[in-house]
């Protein structure tokens, strides 16, 4: 088995998205985070270019790291000055760090028009630049920018630079689809070009994602000899990303014959959890679809699907959901048939049968619930707790019951934005709680007056918070359109455990919004009273 070395720079070469801003704290959760997946390096950004990544070198050395080593990111030195005097190399080697890369221009042209140098100084800088690093640091990595537009325009030019980038001390040599615009023949091709030529020393690739073709490229490079493959979590970078780790890994681990190792022994589980942690950090809503880690990855909506995977799971997974920490997830749709049904059931622990009268029933149900305009793709946790009520599932009781509510909303003429004030009458455990509340909206000022309402007797509702607020306008029933439409709301919840999202249909949008609100709480009171009764030892003689 091969192993092939990780090299994750979500946090320098991912940093680089439009919509990707990580604070020092955030990087250093990152980082502990990717250690305990298993990568081997983690690239943390280049040392003295701004306080973030300056600060982070320096946090990062009081944490004891049990699998990776941090790699500092920066330059080949300046052409106006000598190695030993150029800032950048001085601040890799000063920072702390035991590893680095280093880009430097592998293409000729590059080397002419953006440094504006002699194809011959551009190389000896290179050597110079890497010889310096290699005297300080323990592993210096050498990026040859461009390389494959480079070998394509001046083959001989670019084994030049990496044949400087050897002789100054470099252990690999990563060759760098810059612009991503390789096709993975050429990767294959090249690739096995440069091992020919250069048998003695590690390969690497660093791919870029402009033509979808990142993932794709990094297999073809290992395949053709490479050993070292850099990427982002996510596959997070600037333009269109880099090569998604959460596809490479799980794609050299599981897909090629048990030819390749990537990461510890059973780390794999981890990775669609690590992909939710690092978009959490970062902010960012996670991209259901990604391949493997992604919430759609296992899904299954068509009842036809569904009742071939009830039978056998390969029949349309093309791995076990649990081999990169996924779950399946059968989705309940009016595209759905009564398998649906039973196999959503069966994760709750009830074994049912499609011809059960209950399972008819949930079904015309749903379907009509459909027809009204209700998401039940979307919102699991209502259909769950649907399903859980008609079928008497334990726990999921009554926590509160509306008495009613009141919203008043006024705008005076000079006022910047409307004030909304609710004020709310519910029943909780036979106690009658009246309370009032103002928010940004009539949404926000519900939940505040609901939270407060109830808070007392359930503590842990604080934990709970509102992630996001969706609103589709559906066409009407009864013909009439425009503003007597049917509105759907998708508000999506969580605390520190899980995200869920709920809905709501009404011609009413606060209306809708309360019932989607309503199951968002219920299911939360819900989830914590079943993890509760987990934990609890069973009475009895043997207890």
């Amino acid at each position: 088995m091969q192993p092939i070395i990780i090299y994750d720079t979500t946090l320098r070469d991912g940093a680089q998205s439009e919509d990707l801003n990580l604070t020092t704290a955030d990087k250093i959760k990152i980082a502990l985070r990717l250690d305990e997946l298993g990568i081997p390096f983690i690239e943390g950004g280049w040392p003295g270019s701004n306080p973030v990544d300056t600060a982070f070198f320096q946090e990062i050395r009081s944490y004891h790291l049990k699998h990776a080593a941090i790699s500092a990111f920066g330059s080949t030195h300046h052409p106006s000055c000598r190695a030993e005097d150029d800032p950048t190399l001085n601040a890799l080697a000063a920072c702390g760090a035991p590893v680095c890369a280093i880009f430097g221009k592998s293409c000729e042209r590059h080397a002419r028009e953006a440094l504006r140098i002699a194809p011959e100084q551009n190389l000896r800088i290179i050597r110079d630049s890497v010889a310096f690093l290699a005297r300080r640091m323990e592993k210096v990595f050498f990026d040859a920018e461009h390389f494959f537009d480079g070998f394509k325009r001046n083959r001989d030019y670019a084994l030049a630079a990496l044949t400087a980038a050897r002789e100054g001390g470099a252990d690999t040599l990563v060759l760098c689809d810059t612009n991503g615009g390789t096709l993975p023949s050429e990767i294959t091709e090249i690739v096995s070009a440069v091992h020919a030529a250069l048998p003695d020393i590690a390969l690497g690739i660093h791919a870029h994602n402009d033509c979808e073709l990142a993932v794709a490229n990094s297999l073809a490079a290992v395949q053709a000899g490479a050993t070292h493959v850099q990427g982002t979590i996510n596959g997070f970078g600037e333009r269109c990303g880099n090569a998604n780790l959460c596809s490479v890994m799980p794609l050299l681990e599981l897909k090629c014959d048990g030819a390749y190792r990537c990461l510890p022994e059973g780390s794999l589980p981890q990775l669609a959890q690590t992909s939710s942690f690092v978009s959490e950090v970062a902010n960012l809503t996670p991209f259901t679809r990604q391949p493997f880690v992604g919430k759609s990855a296992f899904a299954h909506k068509g009842g036809i699907h569904v009742s071939a995977v009830n039978r056998d799971s390969t029949l349309y997974e093309h791995i076990s959901p649990d081999s990169v920490g996924n779950n399946q997830r059968v989705l309940i749709t009016e595209l759905g048939g009564r398998s649906n049904i039973v196999s959503l059931a069966s994760r709750f622990g009830f074994h049912l049968d499609k011809d059960e009268p209950v399972v008819k029933g949930l079904y015309a149900e749903l379907n009509k619930k459909a027809s009204l305009g209700y998401d039940y793709a979307s919102a699991e946790a209502s259909v769950e707790l649907l399903l859980l009520r008609k079928l008497g599932r334990h726990g999921v009781r009554e926590f509160f019951r509306l008495v009613q509510y009141h919203v008043t909303e006024v705008r005076r003429e000079h006022d910047s934005a409307p004030m909304t004030e609710v004020s709310i009458q519910v029943d909780v455990e036979g106690t009658q709680e009246h309370t009032a509340a103002t928010g940004h909206g009539p949404v926000n000022a519900l939940d505040t007056a609901l939270r407060k309402a109830i808070a007392q007797f359930y503590p842990r509702l604080m934990e709970m918070r509102l992630l996001d607020y969706k609103v589709r306008v559906l066409s009407a029933n009864d013909g009439q359109g425009g503003t007597a439409s049917v509105v759907r709301v998708l508000i999506e919840s969580g605390d520190s455990n899980a995200r869920w999202v709920t809905v709501g249909v009404s011609h009413d949008i606060i209306e809708a919004s309360w019932q989607a609100l309503s199951d968002s709480v219920t299911y939360k009171l819900y989830r914590d009273e079943y993890e509760q009764r987990k934990k609890k030892p069973r009475s009895g003689k043997n207890a």
